[in-house]
């Protein structure tokens, strides 16, 4: 990082803009949103500088800019359009000490003003390193498309409040809570249905609320984080760990979402290797309701869908047993994203009318199935927690009259850079696995294979010889 990001308190400082024309007006337009002193100097002005000028919104002065001018100034623009004077205002700048910033030339910079989106109090800047500010554009246009203009509406009310929430509510969970449930929604409801004026009020009768019957204890989202792809994660999931006092997170979940958890957050891994030591279930139920229980807003953060093979109904039980609310956040479930990852479909027209979703192992061992259904012409379905029992899943189907042939994805480390996708069939199963060395998370989708570019065009499957694998893809 060469330029470190501040922000800069210009109530009362003197900035000088050297140039009066185009170059000029397009800084003016962000300067002029500051509590800055503006002085302006240079010949001929555009007719918005001379405008400002009789506005009484800066001083203009229709000469070049001179050492003279420059004491107790804080920031200097060298905009004229000339890179000569450009660089004699830029050595005025330096002998006086002044951090200087020459329009488009980054090298002879002090400073850089970054791409800004203005939503007054709450301003966000963003920088390229003067690298890609066509980048910066497109950011800024998405940010601007995801934060409301009523944002600093709801944000200056909130400074007018803040010193009631501080006598009322302690500094912590509770009053985290309170700013949360204001900023994440509530706020913006009273807003909408009865304006501006009714926000002071809503925000005394709710810190009434969470002061006299306790509105913030604490609570748990069981929350999907997706087969490892951040950006696979839903809106509310991404809405649920930006707000969590403490994360728990199964050992599966991609360190790129947990970045994704504010910085004060307490991150505590619960998860275990396969067959090897970890968390017991009963221990992580138990962490769960001492953390709610101490007034925190609780991530159960499980990696796919929580409400597949995830144990969900073991933690809700346990949950509702303690007395402690809690809401579930449900996630892309690996099988589907291997699917959409693969490019190929679940389900077919004429081929199957149902997909099934199974797991290798049970808490007695190897899960017991209907393989003889599961071995029919035309049944798709895919297997979690296969890669230990893909032996034992391979003998029973073809045991049950599965064909040798029959199409089979195999997807280790599904959506994640080190996604690997290898096209088998049954009868090459096991033996595809270990050839190409799949031992981490893995999903077996039964009867689809990827849909590989020589392919795209005729989408059917057609049969492959017993031993044979098609493809191997590495992400």
């Amino acid at each position: 990082m060469r330029h470190f990001p501040i922000y800069l308190d210009m109530a009362g400082a003197r900035v000088v803009v050297s140039g009066a024309g185009e170059t000029a007006v397009a800084k003016l337009r962000l300067l002029l949103k500051t509590e800055a002193d503006i002085a302006v100097f240079g010949p001929n002005p555009a007719e918005f500088v001379r405008a400002w000028a009789g506005e009484g919104r800066l001083r203009l002065t229709e000469r070049p800019l001179e050492a003279s001018n420059l004491d107790g100034v804080r920031l200097l623009y060298a905009a004229n359009d000339d890179e000569a004077e450009d660089a004699r205002v830029r050595l005025l700048g330096r002998s006086a000490g002044v951090l200087v910033n020459v329009v488009d030339n980054l090298y002879a910079s002090d400073f850089i003003t970054p791409a800004i989106v203005d939503r007054d109090p709450v301003t966000i800047a963003i920088g390229t390193e003067g690298t890609a500010p066509v980048l910066a554009r497109r950011v800024k246009a998405e940010i601007e498309a995801l934060l409301p203009p009523s944002l600093g509406i709801l944000a200056r009310a909130a400074a007018g409040f803040r010193h009631a929430v501080e006598q009322v509510l302690p500094m912590g969970a509770r009053r985290r809570a309170f700013w949360a449930r204001y900023f994440g929604g509530a706020g913006g409801r009273v807003l909408e249905d009865r304006g501006a004026g009714a926000l002071a009020g809503h925000l005394e009768q709710s810190l009434a609320r969470f002061s006299e019957d306790g509105d913030a204890a604490g609570r748990v989202d069981l929350v999907g984080a997706g087969p490892g792809d951040p950006e696979l994660l839903t809106l509310k999931a991404r809405n649920a760990l930006h707000e969590a006092d403490v994360v728990l997170y199964d050992r599966l979940t991609d360190p790129r979402i947990l970045e994704l958890a504010r910085r004060e957050a307490i991150l505590i891994e619960t998860g275990k290797a396969a067959g090897g030591s970890g968390w017991p279930q009963d221990g992580i139920n138990a962490e769960m309701i001492a953390q709610a229980r101490a007034g925190h807003h609780v991530v159960r953060l499980k990696s796919g869908d929580p409400l597949m093979f995830g144990r969900a109904d073991e933690e809700m039980d346990a949950l509702d047993a303690a007395g402690v609310p809690f809401a579930v956040v449900p996630g892309i479930t690996a099988a589907v994203a291997a699917a959409a990852g693969a490019r190929t479909s679940l389900t077919r027209r004429g081929r199957n009318t149902s997909v099934r979703f199974l797991t290798a192992h049970d808490v007695a061992g190897y899960a017991k199935h209907d393989w003889k259904a599961l071995a029919a012409p035309g049944a798709v379905f895919a297997v979690y927690m296969s890669v230990r029992a893909v032996r034992f899943l391979q003998g029973r189907l073809l045991l049950h009259g599965a064909a040798p042939g029959l199409p089979v994805t195999v997807v280790e480390n599904v959506s994640r850079p080190d996604e690997t996708r290898v096209a088998t069939t049954l009868g090459a199963l096991a033996d595809a696995m270990a050839g190409h060395d799949i031992h981490g998370p893995a999903v077996i989708l039964v009867g689809v294979r990827p849909r590989a570019a020589a392919h795209a065009a005729n989408p059917e499957f057609e049969p492959a010889d017993a031993g044979e694998t098609r493809v191997a893809l590495k992400g």
